[in-house]
């Protein structure tokens, strides 16, 4: 029997296991543009407006991971695995074909079932097909189900988007205080497009290569503040504008790819549009704002795991801003490798409940794999290990999320 109040499948020593390998992805593009990685990266700063409780200083000793333990029996292997252990490169490879046959043939369709669809592409767009950008348009609602309706649609909106570009950027409004706002605007954006996955050759360096993409994510960044007054620009929304144009920008479809700037703009507004409220100061305090779905992730990890959060919250008084501010405002871009995220991404965009609520069941699922490590830290190592979280096996991670299905309280 397992403890009472936590779930049978919750009430192992699974969900604790130490750090794994970076799960392996046949992403060749990522392969191609990664550079090779710097000791320590630093991450970007959450955005400025909210800022939390100020930090002791942790020391740098990380903490040592348990030993691998054994799965729970009342779950059976078949359906999980090992936090740690990688699926067999024939497994892997059998499960993507497969998944990628299916999508091949209902994106193939004269009508696509956006079902179906997104019951497929929530277990994972396989890397390398170059199905995803298509895929992502339609879980967007940028494409419209209807194939027939593709070109039109697609040229209609590419074309509102040079208009954006030539009435805001080639022929703004000379009007001196919007010049002098958009100034500081614009600075800020520079300085975090050049901070953008310095990692990556794709984001970063003196090709031209590089340099056009800085220019566009650029572009993107500008238009949307000019035309959205009322939140314009926060720091590190340039984090959840980078998959997006990667993906698009990477579209085997040539015709595809020359426009993945317009076609970014777009999904991008969409994407924003289910977390705008977190990005707006003036709500940070209410009922949608960035502290009311921090205070909803506390709630949903104490609905499964009660003495996890009592442990977190009371006993070692961590407040979840610490960590989960920027788990949430940039939609764990920056807590996992550029593939990971991808894989990440295609669960957030594929759930019919929407993409927030998904968002916290992960990280949820985060707090939760790390279960046996949070129970025996202190405030000091529990903090440390949050804010540098150990990488997991991320089928694994969404198998769990998708287990914390629930209404949320609050």
């Amino acid at each position: 029997m397992g403890k009472k109040g936590v779930p049978e499948w919750l009430n192992s020593s699974l969900w604790s296991s130490g750090p794994s390998s970076t799960s392996v992805t046949g992403d060749q593009h990522i392969a191609r543009y990664a550079a090779k990685p710097s000791p320590e990266i630093p991450k970007p700063e959450a955005p400025a407006r909210l800022a939390p409780p100020p930090l002791p200083v942790i020391p740098s000793t990380p903490p040592v991971p348990p030993p691998r333990l054994e799965p729970p029996a009342e779950v059976p292997r078949s359906e999980i695995r090992d936090v740690g252990s990688e699926p067999s490169p024939s497994r892997f490879s059998q499960e993507d074909v497969s998944r990628q046959s299916q999508l091949l043939a209902e994106l193939s369709k004269k009508v696509v079932n956006l079902v179906e669809l997104r019951r497929l592409a929530t277990q994972g767009i396989p890397d390398g097909a170059g199905i995803r950008p298509t895929v992502w348009k339609l879980l967007l609602g940028y494409l419209p189900n209807d194939r027939g309706l593709w070109a039109s649609e697609l040229a209609k909106k590419r074309s509102q988007y040079k208009a954006f570009k030539d009435e805001l950027l080639v022929n703004p409004p000379s009007v001196w205080n919007q010049f002098f706002q958009d100034s500081e605007i614009i600075e800020q954006i520079d300085r975090d497009v050049k901070r953008t996955h310095p990692d990556m050759h794709f984001f970063s360096g003196d090709s031209s290569f590089a340099k056009s993409n800085q220019e566009a994510v650029r572009r993107i960044l500008i238009i949307f503040a000019k035309l959205n007054p009322g939140i314009r620009y926060v720091q590190g929304m340039n984090e959840v504008l980078a998959p997006l144009f990667y993906v698009f920008r990477n579209d085997p479809d040539e015709d595809n790819a020359a426009s993945a700037e317009a076609d970014t703009f777009f999904c991008f507004v969409e994407v924003l549009s289910g977390f705008r409220d977190n990005f707006c100061q003036q709500l940070d305090n209410s009922v949608v704002g960035i502290r009311s779905t921090i205070t909803k992730l506390s709630q949903l990890l104490r609905k499964h795991d009660e003495e996890l959060w009592r442990h977190l919250e009371v006993t070692t008084k961590i407040n979840p801003q610490f960590y989960a501010f920027r788990w949430i405002t940039l939609l764990l871009t920056q807590e996992f490798n550029f593939a990971d995220c991808l894989h990440i991404w295609d669960t957030l965009l594929s759930d019919p409940e929407g993409p927030q609520e998904t968002l916290l069941r992960v990280c949820c699922a985060m707090l939760i794999l790390l279960r046996r490590r949070l129970l025996a830290g202190d405030f000091t190592s529990n903090l440390k290990l949050l804010q540098n979280y150990p990488p997991p096996n991320i089928s694994h991670l969404l198998y769990v999320a998708n287990k914390l299905r629930g209404t949320l309280t609050g």
